[in-house]
């Protein structure tokens, strides 16, 4: 499918969470987007399209209107990791990479897989410092397995450690140094330029369509990259009503969202806040927020691992997700509302829980709404192998959250008493 070929190739281009807000912003800008700062005062004008960046690796698009809500979406940028230190080779008879793990990763998946690197380098120029981007795009390391000889017991079970287990083979010999000349080479700087880096290790799988009718795609960092590509399509492609649409994508959601540029920051609210100026708290009363974050699929081979009526299926559908203590922060309103503007586009929905006696994860809705208070519903596109370096999602479900997204973003919300009016 087109839209499927389309999310591949955003993958492609979106090695890092700086490179996934480096690809939106690209194309935001082709599409007349301008870029704000935030240590500058705004001037809006009506009906402008304006985004502002928070450390290259969260960002917030808006099309600005003087009244009406917010129509706010949230997914984001970074995915699971080895993030390179700063001290990185261990030197021998090979070269091997110093790493430390970045959120919940499913280690066994990183083995034997072409790896690269991507990220940020800051150097320093002639009045302090910059910032660049780099992708060194080749397959540069690997994860070697231990031999099942060495290891006639790791098919039952085994507890990698991440300090011996999962240390990346980029060289044979003792290179030391020959990693950061490399980068150094394709920024065009001298290696002792190089003052310190958010450098990432990537699989450079390609993603791809599997299955005999191809009715499954394969591919790295889906989670969350489908549901930003998503987004960000429908932001793209949304009519214009009186409420203001908002795309926002922020980092670190898998390392809890605490940080300056994460969901748990004070960015949404900065952004909104300088939108509205003094009618701020009356806009947000006619507001609402889509958390996009894909959801787990009922996995065929352990059915008993999910709740056995309120499991999605691949396929089936947009996954709208529930937790009673608050971990999805979904509500009886928030999904009714959501459940309301799919019907508008025939997009097909669908319901998650956990199981009652296993805990579950959290994503961006509960952590965005201590700050930015609207109501929020915690939706996703079902997918296997959650965190694992190439997951598994419904080749059919994509064209239906772009749809669902689409016409969220076209929509303006009233308050009337208790009735919530959709135009």
């Amino acid at each position: 499918m087109k839209t499927n070929q389309e999310l591949f190739e955003f993958i492609k281009n979106s090695p890092s969470a700086f490179h996934t807000v480096d690809t939106v912003k690209r194309e935001l800008v082709e599409n007349g987007y301008t870029e704000l700062y935030e240590s500058e005062a705004w001037e809006l004008s009506e009906g402008g399209k304006y985004f502002v960046t928070r450390n290259g690796t969260s960002l917030i698009a808006f099309v600005n209107r003087s009244s009406g809500g917010f129509m706010i979406s949230a997914s984001h940028s970074d995915s699971p990791a080895f993030r390179l230190k700063i001290n990185n080779e261990k030197s021998g008879a090979q070269t091997r990479l110093d790493v430390e793990k970045y959120g919940g990763m499913i280690y066994y998946s990183w083995l034997d897989r072409p790896l690269s690197l991507a990220g940020r380098v800051v150097v320093k120029n002639e009045n302090g410092i910059e910032a660049r981007l780099i992708n060194l795009d080749r397959d540069i390391a690997v994860i070697p397995s231990v031999a099942i000889h060495f290891n006639r017991t790791v098919n039952d079970g085994y507890k990698f450690n991440p300090a011996v287990d999962l240390l990346p083979l980029v060289a044979s010999g003792e290179k030391k140094g020959e990693l950061i000349s490399q980068v150094a080479k394709e920024l065009s700087v001298k290696p002792e330029d190089i003052l310190s880096h958010d450098l990432f290790l990537y699989n450079r799988d390609a993603g791809r369509t599997v299955g005999l009718d191809g009715e499954y795609i394969l591919s790295p960092r889906l989670d969350d990259l489908e549901c930003v590509f998503a987004s960000l399509k429908a932001f793209l492609s949304a009519k214009a009503t009186d409420s203001t649409p908002v795309l926002a994508i922020f980092d670190n959601e898998e390392v809890g969202s605490e940080t300056k540029q994460g969901a748990a920051s004070t960015f949404l609210y900065d952004t909104l806040s300088k939108i509205a100026g003094e009618s701020y708290t009356v806009r947000l009363a006619k507001s609402m927020m889509v958390s996009a974050d894909n959801a787990h699929a009922r996995h065929p081979n352990h059915p008993e691992l999910s709740d056995a009526e309120n499991a999605p299926e691949m396929n089936g559908g947009i996954v709208i997700k529930w937790n009673a203590n608050q971990r999805y922060t979904t509500d009886a309103v928030s999904a009714a509302l959501f459940m309301r503007i799919c019907e508008r586009c025939s997009a097909k929905t669908q319901n998650f829980y956990n199981r009652a006696d296993m805990l579950g994860g959290s994503t961006l809705g509960t952590i965005a709404d201590t700050k930015v208070s609207v109501s929020t519903v915690d939706i996703g596109l079902a997918q296997l192998a959650m965190h694992s370096a190439n997951e598994t999602a419904g080749a059919y479900d994509l064209d239906n959250l772009v749809c669902a997204m689409t016409e969220f973003f076209s929509t303006a919300i009233k308050i009337d008493g208790q009735n919530v009016i959709l135009s």
